[in-house]
């Protein structure tokens, strides 16, 4: 047994074909959440009440609850009053999924015809304005258990919508899904990079800035971090990487002198040029199967990783340059304003929201420090012995852990550690929350369900 490790160009205008409430707002908008964990992958949704305790079944608090068909672990997406999600469905059989705490795993094999699809719905109602077939086919990689065959979350800008199906292609629509565009970019093979027979899925999501979509695909052969026009599909550019297969998602830093793409990785951490895919500074030395994203607040960068020999956070500085790699033995430098050796996540990614940054394990130890210093201010285990993938979100001064259970623990934010309360989605919960004007859109295994304290 293994030992898991765990082209169609836009040619109309843009303002007649889409009412007002889906241009209205940039991507900073509270109503908007066009990505990843949402604005620059902090997720963070201010500027509304935020429910507390709800109940899936009373229904209390549950605005909708729409059933979605196959198996996706791709998160929910808002703009305006249009929610996307990807989702991959079998022509036959119902896919297995086992989650949980456990260690021996085998790729799952799966001969059956997927059909890779798009949907929109309705943000208040829940109700399914239109879906799209992106591809149909069977996979051409294996996945893990764990995983699923929509894994990256879509992306949008207001006016494109990009869904990332890794091996199936890249597809771009507009928001009343018209297919502008696509893209192949033939096998894109993610798994373990000791053992290339353990498969286990594309997961990495794209990501949109000022017309460019970008993709970060670390795989087990030619790697590359690639920059292509959201309105033609057309390549910018395209850096290779050298780095195992990771699962993370790039960020965007916009700063006063150079906007540059963050990247997590193992052997190659790193911040790309925007504009050109140079790279500006790199470092080694974190965990051998990345996943969490880059995050941007308070002044630093961010990452962590944890599997292996390492589990380091690093909060680094946006002046970085070149090789800023630590020696062992020291946990800061000119760029590297903190780390910790242990103590990375391996599945989340980090939530820092007001003066704290929220660090939570896979076996749900979450842990808080102060985001300038990293000092740690407590350590906390929520549930009993309960496994967490999806990422921590947080709205309202409260925090939201999602455990595979679909348990959602609410947990009140700042230095001292206080759970304001336990909900279950009575499913089990893979996918990262999205939050839009107070409002919770969790992405179940069955159901899309937006919880909302109104």
């Amino acid at each position: 047994m293994r030992r898991f490790p765990l082209t169609c160009v836009w040619v109309f205008c843009f303002s007649l074909i889409l009412p007002w409430a889906v241009r209205s707002a940039g991507k900073d908008s509270p109503s908007n959440w066009p990505g990843f964990r949402g604005p620059s992958a902090n997720g963070v949704a201010d500027g509304f009440p935020a429910p507390v305790s709800w109940d899936v079944d009373a229904p209390r608090n549950i605005a909708w609850k729409t059933p979605l068909p196959g198996l996706s672990h791709s998160s929910p997406i808002v703009w305006g009053d249009r929610l996307f999600v990807t989702t991959a469905i079998p022509t036959k059989g119902n896919p297995e999924l086992k989650v949980g705490l456990y260690g021996d795993v085998e790729p799952v094999a799966e001969d059956i015809v997927q059909q890779y699809k798009v949907y929109c719905l309705d943000k208040r109602t829940g109700k399914i304005r239109w879906e799209r077939l992106a591809y149909q086919g069977v996979p051409k990689v294996k996945r893990h258990p764990k995983s699923t065959h929509a894994n990256s979350t879509p992306a949008t800008d207001g006016r494109h919508l990009v869904a990332f199906f890794g091996s199936e292609g890249l597809y771009c629509y507009d928001l009343e899904g018209r297919l502008l565009w696509k893209k192949d970019f033939g096998i894109l093979d993610s798994g373990f990079f000791t053992d290339p027979s353990a498969q286990w899925g594309f997961a990495s999501s794209p990501i949109i800035h000022e017309g460019t979509v970008l993709l970060q695909c670390d795989v087990q052969k030619n790697s590359f971090l690639a920059a292509l026009d959201v309105s033609t599909g057309q390549e910018r550019w395209r850096t290779p990487r050298k780095d195992v297969p990771t699962w993370s998602t790039p960020t965007v830093l916009a700063g006063k002198e150079r906007t540059q793409v963050l990247v997590n990785g193992y052997k190659h951490i790193g911040g790309y040029d925007f504009r050109t895919g140079r790279e500006l500074w790199n470092m080694s030395g974190g965990g051998d199967i990345p996943i969490p994203t880059p995050v941007f607040a308070d002044g630093l960068i961010f990452i962590n990783s944890a599997h292996g020999r390492l589990s380091p956070i690093y909060a680094i500085k946006p002046d970085a340059a070149g090789d800023i790699s630590l020696p062992e033995n020291q946990s800061s430098s000119d760029y590297v304003a903190w780390s910790v050796g242990r103590g990375g996540s391996y599945m989340q990614t980090p939530l820092i929201y007001g003066d704290w940054l929220y660090n939570l394990q896979v076996n749900g130890a979450l842990t808080c420090y102060r985001a300038r210093s990293g000092e740690k201010v407590y350590s906390q285990t929520l549930g009993k012995m309960t496994a967490f993938s999806a990422s921590g979100v947080a709205a309202d001064g409260k925090l939201y852990f999602t455990a595979e259970d679909g348990s959602v623990f609410v947990v009140k934010a700042g230095p001292e550690y206080q759970l304001l309360g336990t909900n279950s989605m009575k499913d089990v919960c893979m996918a990262t929350p999205a939050i839009s004007e107070g409002t919770l859109f969790f992405r179940t295994q069955h159901f899309l369900i937006a919880v909302s304290g109104k």
